[in-house]
């Protein structure tokens, strides 16, 4: 008996009429479809008339299940693989699925469609030729100035998820991070009715989102633009980076005065990222 095929099926990330005809007809003839949260996805299987059986695969049971479908995948049943929104893997779980489906000789394929993070880059108007995707950011503001410091002076486009809860904040850090004149787009919401998409330097996007509670709901994609290729650009990132550290132990005077002997940054500009 022929092993049955993995598909790796993108749904839609808030239109359902975004779901593609070759990715409805294929969710109607699989036996199983694998599921981040079955319940939210019986709507769109209903819709597209489905009779698959579900089984949940989500960040907790994924180790586990995988040997289950792939045992099922072995006695010829294909198997279809959706995430909640949009493409399964980013930043959702099922590498471990795939890999293992792929050592046990079985077919994997995928059905393109909806990406949250590669339709927010679409719309942008930032530089699209070199991006780096850097998912969600960690849920504490230190962890996550360190990993915005570390991406301060990478020349791609820098594509992040944030949640609803901590968007401020991230925001807030960011502007530490890269600085109040970065270049940056906020997408939220995309494809459904309150779809908002902010291009605007950073400091003005952190201010209009403070602001607004609106702009604090919803399913969030931030861009910001790389840094400059200039040595000026290079030398500013490295002084807000130096800046941010002996701002832990020091008056923002005092650090920013610091941090540009050291690094040759204009005191100004790091003294006003604070």
């Amino acid at each position: 008996m022929a092993a049955g095929r993995l598909w790796v099926i993108a749904t839609p990330i808030g239109n359902l009429d975004d779901l593609s005809p070759r990715a409805a007809a294929v969710l109607r003839e699989v036996a199983i479809v694998a599921a981040e949260d079955t319940r939210h996805s019986a709507p769109l299987l209903a819709r597209v008339g489905s009779a698959a059986r579900t089984l949940a695969l989500h960040e907790h049971n994924e180790r586990e299940q995988a040997a289950r479908i792939v045992e099922a995948m072995l006695t010829g049943n294909d198997v279809a693989l959706i995430s909640d929104a949009g493409t399964p893997l980013i930043s959702d779980p099922g590498y471990r699925l795939v890999r293992a489906a792929r050592e046990a000789g079985c077919t994997v394929s995928p059905v393109p469609g909806p990406c949250a993070a590669i339709a927010a880059l679409s719309v942008a108007g930032l530089p699209s030729d070199r991006f780096v995707f850097e998912g969600f950011l960690p849920a504490k503001s230190a962890a996550r100035r360190e990993r915005m410091q570390t991406l301060a002076t990478d020349p791609r486009t820098l594509i992040f998820y944030e949640s609803s809860h901590r968007i401020a904040e991230s925001l807030a850090d960011a502007v530490a991070a890269f600085g109040a004149a970065r270049e940056a787009v906020l997408a939220r919401e995309l494809t459904k009715l309150f779809e908002t998409i902010i291009a605007a330097p950073l400091g003005e996007i952190a201010a209009r989102v403070a602001a607004d509670a609106n702009q604090q709901r919803g399913e969030i994609v931030l861009l910001v633009a790389g840094a400059g290729d200039t040595d000026a650009d290079a030398k500013l990132a490295e002084g807000r980076r130096v800046f941010a550290l002996l701002r832990e132990e020091l008056a923002p005077a005092k650090a920013a005065k610091l941090a540009a002997a050291i690094t040759g940054a204009p005191r100004k500009a790091l003294y006003h990222a604070e």
